[in-house]
């Protein structure tokens, strides 16, 4: 238990580094007019399509069009999307085409829109995305300033719910406990390679010359692996800390929380072995040391490694809370939250694995061969 107290520590130092030297999307300035393009991909998405397209064409001048790929929605998209437009020609609603067979449905709806985008510049946003005013001119200005040619802003998350604000700081906190996201502005190596999928941007030219989402084509985590041979093409792509500029409601309650994860966990990893690794360690690190706690209590001497392993646990939990604006409440639920994490690693697994598949917007994407 020692030895785990000793390396809670140093994650515990990882953590707080990464909450306080992370730089946010800061710059303010113009753009060319029309200079943008909005692409938004959208299956199923009635409900929150109209606040993506609002927001979207609320812009300036920047965003020449908000182009919308309806991907085989049944419940009337591209009527909400429309009607959300309001009549503003910068709205062009895309009729779908048949996926081909080595395509995720995401990452052909994105080729799709930039297929059809007339703009210098290529802003992805996910169906359930919203821009806050003149997000779009400070993305470039800070993708400009950078000398990137891709730029990821990492959202605001919007928590509603008991389950959201007790889960979904989860994602945060499974990222930056490993990502070095400092070492990323320094570093262009492509494993140092991140993107949120809910804001890409990335500059026409370059997207056309590496190839684009098509170097993504097959991934389920398509936005870190864009991200990845992006860097490996040769360009430079930064993730930023955007939720100066952009919020998102991914999930609103338990049962998506655990699908959305579901889809994601196990195929974020390429070797099974990593992403055994990964359960190992989140529960090495991040669970044990509570339930070490609650054995040795009164009991044995142990209890003290344990408790400091878990108060270094949770002062990350709550340095990230105050970074990205979590309830500080949600960070007492960790043990609940990371058992669920883990849970749903494993019916991720199975489902890769010995299932048949991963199920997302009433699509499988059948499981790969193990490596």
């Amino acid at each position: 238990m020692a030895a785990i107290f000793v390396i809670s520590l140093m994650l515990l130092g990882f953590v707080v580094v990464n909450a306080w030297r992370w730089p946010r999307v800061r710059r303010a300035g113009a753009a060319a007019p029309g200079a943008v393009s909005i692409l938004i991909p959208a299956r199923d998405e009635a409900e929150r399509i109209g606040a993506a397209v609002s927001a979207a064409l609320a812009q300036d001048d920047t965003v020449g069009e908000a182009l919308v790929y309806d991907d085989h929605s049944s419940d009337g998209t591209a009527d909400r999307a429309r009607a959300a437009a309001a009549g503003d020609p910068r709205l062009r609603v895309l009729p779908p085409a048949p996926l081909p067979a080595d395509w995720c449905g995401k990452t052909f709806a994105c080729a799709q829109l930039a297929a059809a985008a007339r703009g210098e510049w290529l802003l992805f946003l996910d169906a359930d995305t919203q821009l806050k005013p003149g997000a779009a001119a400070r993305l470039v200005a800070e993708a400009s300033a950078r000398g990137c040619t891709l730029l990821s802003a990492w959202p605001g998350l919007e928590l509603r719910s008991f389950w959201e604000r007790a889960l979904l700081p989860m994602l945060n906190h499974v990222v930056f406990t490993l990502f070095p996201a400092p070492l990323s502005l320094l570093s262009n190596r492509p494993s140092l390679g991140l993107a949120h999928g809910a804001c890409i941007l990335a500059r026409r030219a370059e997207y056309e010359r590496t190839g684009g989402h098509a170097m993504a084509r097959a991934e389920l985590f398509e936005d870190t692996a864009l991200a990845r041979a992006w860097r490996a093409a040769g360009e430079r792509g930064l993730c930023l800390d955007g939720q100066d500029v952009v919020t998102v409601r991914m999930y609103d309650s338990f049962g998506g929380i655990w699908r959305g994860f579901q889809k994601n966990i196990r195929p974020a990893f390429r070797r099974e072995a990593n992403f055994w690794l990964f359960l190992a360690f989140r529960a090495a690190f991040f669970l044990w040391p509570f339930l070490a706690l609650a054995w040795a209590w009164g009991r044995s001497a142990e209890w003290r490694p344990a408790a400091g392993a878990a108060a270094a646990a949770l002062l990350g939990r709550f340095a990230q809370a105050a970074r990205f604006g979590y309830p500080r409440w949600s960070c007492l639920l960790h043990p609940l939250a990371e058992g669920a994490l883990l849970a749903v690693g494993g019916a991720s697994w199975y489902k890769w694995r010995w299932g048949r598949g991963v199920e997302w917007k009433s699509r499988i994407y059948p499981k790969r061969k193990p490596s």
